[in-house]
C-alpha cells in the first residue's frame, strides 16, 4: 500500500468554499455586489491575494463576474453557461412534469438524509427561509426565490456534495429557465397558503430525525406541485 502525505487546505480554498456555499444557499443573491477585496480580506483575516485567488475560481466556474469599474458580482443561474439540466431539456425536448418527476427522487431522498445529518445550523437556515418566503409573498412578490433556498438548505443538511451541486443546478434551471410556467402556481394565493404550511411541516419532520416520514411528507410536497401541473396540462 502506497500512502500520500495530507495536505493542509489552502487558504484560497477555505475561503472559495465559503463564498461558494452563500452563493449555493441564496445568501448571496443574483446580482448582488461582493464587498471589495481589501474589506474582504479585513473582514476574513486573509491576504488580498487569497481573496484574489478564490474570487477568480469562483469566476472560472460562472459563480462571481468581474464588471469594469464596478466590481465583483453574482451572477444571474439564467445567464450562467454550462448547466447539464438545461443542455439535457433541449436535446430531449423535456417538459416541467419531467422535470418535477426528477425533483422526486432527489427530493425525498434529500430530506432522509437531512433527517439523519442535520444540524441546528441546517434547521436555522430552513426556518430563515421560510420567514423570507412568508415576507416576500406579504409584499407582493412570487417568494420563488426563498423557495429555492429552503430546498438548497436541505441539500446542504445532507453533508453530500453531489446532492448538494445536482441540486443546485436543478434549482437554477427550475426557477430561471421555466419561470413563466412556475409563476401560474405562484399566483395563486391558495397554492401558497400550502406551500409555506408544507414546508413548515417538512422542517418539523426533519428537526424530529425521522427519515422514513421526512421522505413521505417531501413525497407529499413534489406530488402537490406535480398534480398541479398535470392538472393544467391536460
Amino acid at each position: 500500500m502506497k500512502f500520500k502525505p495530507i495536505k493542509p487546505k489552502k487558504i484560497s480554498d477555505q475561503v472559495f468554499e465559503q463564498i461558494r456555499e452563500l452563493i449555493f444557499r441564496g445568501e448571496l443573491k443574483p446580482s448582488e455586489q461582493l464587498m471589495p477585496e481589501r474589506e474582504l480580506a479585513e473582514t476574513l483575516n486573509v491576504s488580498r491575494t487569497t481573496i484574489r485567488n478564490a474570487i477568480n475560481k469562483l469566476v472560472v466556474l460562472g459563480l462571481l463576474e468581474h464588471k469594469q469599474g464596478q466590481g465583483t458580482f453574482v451572477t444571474s443561474p439564467d445567464t450562467r453557461s454550462g448547466n447539464p439540466i438545461v443542455a439535457a431539456m433541449g436535446v430531449h425536448d423535456a417538459t416541467i412534469i419531467d422535470l418535477l418527476e426528477v425533483r422526486m427522487g432527489l427530493e425525498c431522498n434529500s430530506a432522509a438524509l437531512a433527517a439523519r445529518r442535520g444540524t441546528q445550523k441546517d434547521y436555522d437556515f430552513l426556518e430563515k427561509s421560510i420567514e423570507e418566503m412568508k415576507e416576500e409573498i406579504a409584499s407582493g412578490r412570487l417568494g420563488t426565490e426563498a423557495d429555492a433556498s429552503f430546498h438548497m438548505a436541505i441539500a446542504y443538511a445532507t453533508k453530500n456534495p453531489v446532492q448538494v451541486y445536482l441540486m443546485k443546478n436543478f434549482y437554477d434551471f427550475l426557477f430561471t429557465g421555466i419561470q413563466k410556467n412556475l409563476k401560474h402556481l405562484y399566483q395563486e394565493p391558495k397554492n401558497l397558503e400550502v406551500i409555506l404550511k408544507q414546508h413548515y411541516k417538512i422542517l418539523d419532520v426533519i428537526k424530529s430525525k425521522d427519515e422514513v416520514r421526512s421522505y413521505q411528507v417531501m413525497y407529499k410536497h413534489i406530488s402537490f406541485v406535480l398534480d398541479y401541473f398535470r392538472s393544467i396540462d391536460n
